[in-house]
């Protein structure tokens, strides 16, 4: 694993605690559940408010962990990024997706 993976998950990781101390009607609903039924659930619950904002997981971890600002410009990074590997169009890759630039 390389260190850029290690920080894109201690990223994943800060976002997921951040979500669940503003949604404390969660922590109350898995606090009975083990350890990792706990981390399942609230793993789903954060896709799940992430198609609810139109952003895939990974942006919401960006919105989560960075300033406004921030989040815009790496969010676009990151789009361009995927772009290139898939080898599409920018501006069919944000046709495709629904990016507004």
């Amino acid at each position: 694993m390389t260190a850029k993976e290690l920080s894109q998950e201690a990223r994943h990781k800060k976002a997921l605690d951040k979500y669940l101390e503003e949604t404390p009607q969660l922590r109350e609903e898995i606090k009975d559940l083990s350890a990792d039924d706990q981390k399942d659930q609230i793993q789903w619950a954060f896709e799940d408010e992430a198609e609810a904002q139109g952003l895939q997981p990974w942006e919401l971890t960006l919105k989560y962990t960075s300033t406004p600002e921030e989040f815009e410009a790496q969010r676009l990074a990151l789009h361009k990024e995927a772009a290139e590997v898939l080898g599409v169009e920018w501006e069919e890759y944000c046709e495709m997706n629904n990016l507004v630039v």
